[in-house]
């Protein structure tokens, strides 16, 4: 800041101010008819915030005092005349100077509820409150499938702030993610996903099992690799060597029984369009995920590749092995080859396996996922709902839908 700016600064910090607070039913004209009302005394807008809810309108405009008792009384009689012909209330503060400056450490705190209670909400803000942060800001992001709100956060660190509401978002039932405030938060990012479980519903290697006759066995093993319990890769060999002897011909089955995970579509399809580039990682097969790259326009996606011989699955994998190491890798080649800062990158996933991409990425979010990768992401979304990730992006349902009727669609899936 140069001497000019900081006289300036200073001057205004000093300087009286009124601030006039409209309210009541909102209707066309308000905003304009209060400005063209304050218009009439020459001053200057120091702040403006506007909020309704409902169809109430709260307007706060914060503008010099006018020089001299009598032009200043005369400015709050004509703004409290043109008000009651509005059928509004009205109230000007005096005081000094602009608003306070915000702390220094500011965040981005999404609450997502099914319901979101009011409970809950207390206990957020005053787990924010605790830990030395002031709320500056609260709007609601979206309405369904869920409730959604951001609060605007300064004066404690993200670092400090995301484990204390992290333990209270636990206690309460909701989701909380903290991401620092920022311009990166609007730039170009790239967001990767693990596949089953996360952008589908089921786990491709038990679709593959059911056709050997074998799933049990294979869900077994499937579900303790996930708690973490087995070694990735023993696993894979293990499960995909039951697969042996299996046509071919299953691939094409295994892809039309694939169900895609609510919100999955609107996820992807929204982040595309916002210039974002999209990618999945896999414990699964490049059989499957080359077919969803096609499908829902992926950038990226990489996963293990079942062998076949003679139109038979050998029981076998070949090529490099995707596992919870992999996934990291394949997280930072992405990263690398989209052009995009690691700390740009979004990871979603829900099992053991995908730890270590969520801790690479600059946020990792568990869905829906097994306890240990719950405590260890820096957000989890605990709705069956995929595209609730976007609002842990500040995007709101609105936005969304505005996109989908500018291109024609309106389903959500």
């Amino acid at each position: 800041m140069n001497d000019a700016s900081q006289a300036t600064a200073a001057t205004a910090a000093n300087v009286p101010t009124l601030l006039v607070k409209i309210f009541g039913k909102d209707r066309p004209g308000i905003t304009a008819g209060l400005f063209e009302t304050l218009a009439r005394f020459q001053v200057n807008v120091i702040d403006i915030e506007q909020v309704v809810t409902r169809g109430r309108i709260v307007l706060c405009a914060l503008v010099p005092a006018p020089a001299g008792r009598s032009v200043e009384g005369e400015l709050r009689a004509t703004v409290h005349a043109w008000a009651e012909s509005m059928r509004l209330q009205a109230e000007i503060i005096s005081g000094i100077g602009d608003n306070r400056p915000r702390g220094e450490g500011r965040s981005h705190v999404t609450v997502l509820g099914h319901p979101l209670t009011a409970e809950s909400t207390a206990a957020i803000a005053a787990r924010i409150t605790g830990a030395g942060g002031n709320i500056d800001r609260v709007f609601r992001l979206a309405k369904y499938p869920v409730t959604a709100v951001e609060f605007a956060v300064s004066g404690v660190a993200t670092d400090l702030l995301r484990p204390a509401l992290a333990l209270e978002a636990h206690e309460r039932g909701v989701d909380v993610a903290v991401v620092s405030a920022g311009l990166h938060r609007r730039a170009q990012r790239l967001v990767v996903m693990d596949v089953d479980s996360t952008v589908i519903q089921d786990e491709v290697i038990e679709l593959f099992a059911a056709h050997a006759g074998c799933e049990d066995q294979v869900a077994e093993v499937t579900a303790a690799a996930m708690r973490g319990e087995l070694d990735f890769e023993q696993s894979l060999h293990a499960r995909v060597a039951l697969l042996e002897g299996l046509d071919e011909s299953v691939i094409d089955k295994v892809r039309q029984e694939v169900r895609l995970t609510a919100g999955a579509r609107t996820l992807i399809r929204t982040l595309k369009r916002m210039g974002y580039q999209v990618g999945v990682v896999s414990g699964g097969f490049t059989q499957v995920t080359d077919d969803l790259k096609e499908r829902l326009g992926l950038d990226f996606a990489a996963a293990n590749t079942l062998e076949i011989v003679d139109g038979k699955l050998t029981g076998r994998v070949t090529g490099e092995i995707v596992d919870r190491a992999g996934k990291a890798r394949l997280l930072r080649r992405f990263a690398a080859e989209a052009g995009v800062p690691l700390s740009q990158t979004v990871a979603i996933g829900d099992g053991a396996n995908d730890l270590d991409m969520l801790n690479a990425a600059g946020l990792g979010v568990a869905f829906n996922a097994k306890p240990v990768v719950r405590r260890a992401a820096d957000a989890a979304v605990n709705v069956p709902f995929l595209d609730t990730v976007l609002y842990l992006l500040g995007i709101t349902r609105e936005e969304v839908e505005a996109a989908d009727a500018g291109d024609g669609g309106t389903a959500r899936a």
